[in-house]
């Protein structure tokens, strides 16, 4: 057998979770995948699984010779991008990882205009609502600034932006346009919840008043820990929800989600960063990729920028009116 493609199943079946998955994404055999690991298992002389009827884990000598081996495999796939460069472009696999709304909002959007001028790289989208916690299993990952990154991971900025108070025209009509932050108190709002965390009070500062802060403690109707079911959620009426500029002015819902109570926006903002998970060996599609998504996500908060500045003063009492008349 090849010692090196067993070296690809082995990463393979620990990346995808199981020998029946990494059978799947090589397009080999169940029974193929165990012999692969057998035999470098046999050649290594070492056990480097502990297979159960329940699952698997790795081994000591597992782990460390997974966290060996990456690099290695990274650095192969380098220089072979830079070999096909001279030829045929950049091609091959990339793995992306992030948010679900990030993935809907940017990353689905940013792909197919890449693969426009790159059209031999495939790219798989993993939604999480952790993507700091398998940063080693992807070969970028998208995710909030606030996470912790050990000294070996690359962190470019990506974006920055206000979370801002938003509900949809049907909510508004039903029970009205807040224009204070005391009146949030006979509103109900859409909550975002990382697993694991307590409910904190609204926080809401207004720029134009010397950034006045104000703390509240809302009724809610929805609380999730997935940014685009809150999205949803809000657009379904459910109640008013803090949301990324982008996902009001960036993407297209027919007008049905409007921003209220401008200029206040949440003391906490989305701040993005692009993590890859070592200095050294990153693969050309990798580089491409990560620039071109980069200069992507300025076009679409630009755009954003635009239409909160447009719609600002979009939702009044008229249209309330003007939807309970119909």
């Amino acid at each position: 057998m090849d010692y090196l493609h067993s070296i690809r199943v082995f990463q393979c079946v620990i990346d995808e979770g199981s020998f029946a998955a990494a059978a799947r994404k090589m397009d080999l055999s169940p029974a193929m995948v165990t012999r692969q690991i057998k035999y470098l298992e046999d050649t290594l002389g070492a056990r480097l699984l502990n297979r159960t009827t329940r699952g698997m884990a790795l081994t000591s000598a597992g782990e460390g010779y997974l966290q060996r081996l990456r690099p290695i495999l990274c650095e192969l796939e380098d220089a072979a991008d830079q070999a096909r460069a001279h030829s045929s472009g950049i091609k091959g696999n990339l793995r992306v990882s992030s948010t679900s709304l990030v993935a809907v909002n940017l990353l689905a959007p940013c792909v197919t205009d890449f693969q426009k001028l790159h059209a031999a790289v495939q790219v798989e989208i993993h939604t999480t609502d952790h993507p700091g916690q398998a940063l080693k299993q992807h070969d970028l990952s998208i995710l909030k600034h606030d996470e912790h990154f050990n000294a070996d991971v690359v962190v470019r900025p990506v974006l920055d932006m206000n979370y801002v108070l938003c509900a949809s025209v049907g909510y508004l009509q039903q029970h009205g346009v807040p224009k204070t932050p005391e009146e949030l108190a006979t509103h109900r709002m859409v909550r975002l919840r990382p697993p694991g965390s307590r409910l904190q009070a609204v926080g809401l500062v207004n720029p134009a008043e010397r950034d006045r802060t104000v703390e509240l403690s809302c009724a809610w109707s929805v609380i999730s820990n997935d940014d685009e079911t809150a999205y949803q959620a809000a657009l379904s009426g459910a109640g008013l929800a803090l949301l990324p500029e982008l996902a009001l002015n960036g993407r297209p819902h027919g007008g049905q989600l409007r921003r209220v109570m401008a200029p206040w926006v949440s003391v906490d903002r989305l701040r993005l960063v692009a993590t890859l998970p070592s200095r050294h060996f990153v693969p050309q599609r990798t580089r491409a990729f990560l620039e071109f998504f980069i200069q992507h996500v300025q076009r679409a908060a630009n755009g954003a920028a635009m239409g909160a500045a447009m719609g600002a003063a979009m939702v009044r009492q008229p249209m309330v009116a003007e939807g309970a008349a119909q």
